[in-house]
C-alpha cells in the first residue's frame, strides 16, 4: 500500500480527493487483485499502475454530484422525479444570491428582527386577492398545518369523491388523522350534493374540506357541489371552508381551459386555499396558503409552523417567481412557457433535431402531459423524435450515462424524445448525447 501511495499519480489523487478516500479506493483495487490470485486467474492481476488508474476512475466517479442537471425529454413538464417545475432564470439567480449571508430575518430599515416571509406575503396577497397569506416548505405541509390549526380535535367533512391519494402515499384521510381531526365522509364517489354536507354537520364539525382531484378524473354520471355553495353553507354554520387546490395556478392555462385558479377559489368565499409552489405556479417546492386574515393568523401562531418553514433559497426563488406573475411576465416561467407551445413550434423543433441525426431518427406526433398531479387526463399535442434501435433499453441507458443525462421514454420498442419539455438551447447537447448513444 505504501508503494502505491508513494507513486506520483497517487500523490496527485490524494491532493485532489483526500488521503482517506484514496486509501479506500486503493484497498478496493488490492482486494480485486487478491481475488484474482485466489481464483487462479493470475493473468488478470493488475499491476501497480493499473491499480492506481482504477482508483482514479473510482474517485472520479464518486466525485460527481448526485443531483445533476438533466435534459427532460419525457414530455412530462412537471415530472416529480425530475424536480417538477424548472425555475425561471430570475429565480435561479435569486436563489444563488441568497446562498450567502442575507437579510432572511433581519429588517434592514429598522435594524430589528424581521419576518422571513416578508418578501413573499405582500406579493402573494396582492396577486390572489386574499386578505393574508403564508408560506411553508411544501404543499402537503400546507394542508397538514391547516388541518392541525383549524380542525384539531374536531371533525372535517369531505366528499368521498375527493379522498385522494397523491404521490408518496399522501392520503387525505391519513393527513386529517395526523392533524388531530376526525374524517366524516359524505356523498358517493361520483355524486356529492350540498344536502350531503348539510346532513353531516354536527356539534363537533370544525371544517368543510374541498380537495382538488389533482391526479385523476371522475367522468360520466357525476355531480359535485360548487365552492360558492360550500362557502355559503360554511358561513351559515360558523364553520371554515378550506380548499386543497394542489396545482396552484395563478393565471389561466391555455392547455387547460377552465382549470380553477387560486384567485377564483378566494373569490368563491373559501376561508383558506392551500396550493403548491412547484406545479402550475412554476416556482420552487413550497406550500402556500392564502385566505381570510383571521384564519391565516391562527396558522401563523401554530407551533407546527416552525417545523414546516421554508429555507432562504426557496423563499428567494419563490419571491422572484411571484414577481414575474405580478408583472404579467409568465412567459419567463419555463413550465408556463412549455404549456403555451404550439404544435407547429414543437414539430419544427423535432425536425431540427432529427436533421442533426441519422436515419434512425424519425419525427412522430406525440402527446405530453403537465404531470406533477396537475391537469389529469388532458394530453398536450406534441412532437417527438423516435429512435429505432436494436435495443431500446440499452440506448436509453446510454443516454442516461451522458455527462448531461438525457431522460426519454420507451414505447413500441423505440426511444421517444418529446420536444414539449426540451428547450431550444438544449438541442445541441441533446444531439451530441444521441449520437454518442447510437455510436
Amino acid at each position: 500500500m505504501q508503494r502505491l501511495l508513494d507513486m506520483p499519480e497517487a500523490q496527485l489523487l490524494a491532493a485532489r480527493h483526500g488521503r482517506p478516500a484514496l486509501l479506500d479506493a486503493l484497498r478496493g483495487a488490492m482486494d480485486k487483485a487478491r481475488n484474482a490470485l485466489l481464483q487462479g486467474t493470475g493473468s488478470d492481476v493488475p499491476d501497480a499502475d493499473e491499480m492506481v488508474q482504477g482508483a482514479a476512475a473510482q474517485l472520479a466517479a464518486a466525485a460527481v454530484p448526485y443531483l445533476r442537471p438533466v435534459i427532460n425529454a419525457t414530455g412530462i413538464i412537471l415530472h416529480t422525479n425530475l424536480g417538477r417545475a424548472p425555475l425561471a432564470d430570475a429565480a435561479i439567480a435569486a436563489a444563488a444570491a441568497a446562498g450567502t449571508s442575507c437579510n432572511l430575518e433581519y429588517e434592514l430599515r429598522s435594524g430589528a428582527r424581521g419576518s422571513r416571509t416578508a418578501g413573499i406575503e405582500p406579493l402573494l396577497t396582492r396577486i390572489t386577492g386574499a386578505e393574508a397569506s403564508l408560506v411553508v416548505n411544501n404543499g402537503a405541509a400546507a394542508v397538514l398545518l391547516a388541518l392541525s390549526a383549524l380542525a384539531g380535535g374536531g371533525e372535517v367533512v369531505v366528499s368521498r369523491g375527493e379522498l385522494v391519494e397523491i404521490g408518496g402515499g399522501f392520503r387525505i384521510p391519513d393527513v386529517i388523522q395526523q392533524g388531530g381531526a376526525r374524517l366524516v365522509e359524505v356523498g358517493t364517489t361520483n355524486k356529492t350534493r350540498l344536502a350531503d354536507y348539510e346532513r353531516a354537520i354536527g356539534p363537533a364539525t370544525r371544517m368543510l374540506l374541498a380537495v382538488h382531484q389533482s391526479n385523476f378524473r371522475i367522468t360520466g354520471f357525476t355531480e359535485s357541489t360548487p365552492l360558492e355553495a360550500l362557502a355559503a353553507l360554511a358561513r351559515s354554520r360558523n364553520l371554515l371552508l378550506v380548499h386543497d387546490l394542489g396545482c396552484g395556478a395563478l393565471c389561466d392555462i391555455p392547455a387547460a381551459p377552465g382549470e380553477r385558479t387560486v384567485q377564483q377559489s378566494i373569490a368563491a368565499g373559501v376561508d383558506v386555499v392551500a396550493f403548491s409552489g412547484d406545479k402550475l405556479l412554476g416556482g420552487p417546492q413550497a406550500g402556500l396558503l392564502a385566505g381570510r386574515g383571521a384564519a391565516i393568523d391562527v396558522l401563523r401562531r401554530h407551533p407546527l409552523l416552525r417545523a414546516l418553514r421554508a429555507d432562504k433559497m426557496c423563499l428567494a426563488a419563490l419571491e422572484a417567481t411571484l414577481r414575474l406573475h405580478a408583472a404579467g411576465a409568465t412567459s419567463h416561467i419555463p413550465a408556463l412557457r412549455m404549456l403555451a407551445q404550439s404544435e407547429a413550434v414543437l414539430a419544427e423543433r423535432a425536425g431540427r433535431l432529427a436533421a442533426l441525426l441519422g436515419p434512425e431518427a424519425q419525427v412522430v406526433p406525440s402527446s405530453g402531459y403537465a404531470g406533477g398531479g396537475t391537469l389529469p387526463g388532458r394530453p398536450i399535442p406534441s412532437a417527438s423524435v423516435c429512435l429505432t434501435v436494436p435495443d431500446a433499453e440499452a440506448c436509453a441507458a446510454r443516454l442516461r450515462e451522458h455527462p448531461t443525462p438525457v431522460i426519454g421514454r420507451i414505447a413500441s420498442a423505440r426511444v421517444w424524445l418529446d420536444m414539449l419539455t426540451v428547450p431550444d438551447h438544449a438541442l445541441p447537447t441533446l444531439a451530441q448525447a444521441i449520437k454518442a448513444a447510437l455510436a
